[in-house]
């Protein structure tokens, strides 16, 4: 997997960069994000919720577990937004029929992705966002083979985000 670290400065900024990662999606990928609470994981998916058209308010689905938004604008021939949120489950037991949702020519975001980390299939991407101050993060994106990483932080640094070299990416 290909990775690069982003500088995150405030919730607009996350936002941003769910839409500008929206580009770069595909239909069936999963994205498995983990990060304490509040980190902004439910911010980024509303900026990929404004890159797909969705007109419906996306906030954490914490107490139902899946979301299900429809896009209006077509990215990608992406036809479903799938928004789990695993954290009230112990183990992937507890309803391991959500992996049928990875396939279904949407993107599936998963929160709290680590719990069924078992579920999750083996080509996807994995961000984890960590505290950096009060506002700011550091979001970490591992990329599967089906994305040019390098495309990414092109667009990334022309959308004025900094990525943070820790190993030469």
């Amino acid at each position: 997997m290909s990775e690069v670290l982003i500088k995150v400065v405030n919730q607009e900024s996350m936002i941003n960069l769910g839409t500008v990662l929206t580009n770069f999606m595909y239909p069936n990928l999963v994205i498995a994000m983990t990060g304490d609470l509040g980190a902004g994981k439910t911010t980024f998916t509303k900026g990929i919720g404004i890159a797909l058209g969705i007109k419906r308010v996306i906030n954490s689905p914490t107490f139902t577990i899946m979301k299900i938004y429809e896009p209006t604008i077509n990215v990608n021939n992406i036809e479903k937004l799938y928004h789990l949120d695993v954290y009230r489950l112990s183990d992937s037991s507890d309803d391991d029929a959500l992996s049928e949702y990875f396939s279904l020519d949407g993107v599936s975001i998963v929160e709290w992705a680590d719990i069924i980390n078992d579920l999750l299939p083996d080509t996807l991407w994995h961000i984890t966002i960590a505290n950096d101050g009060v506002d700011s993060r550091i979001l970490t994106l591992e990329c599967d083979a089906k994305t040019d990483i390098n495309k990414i932080k092109e667009t990334l640094r022309s959308n004025n985000y900094e990525i943070i070299n820790w190993f030469f990416n």
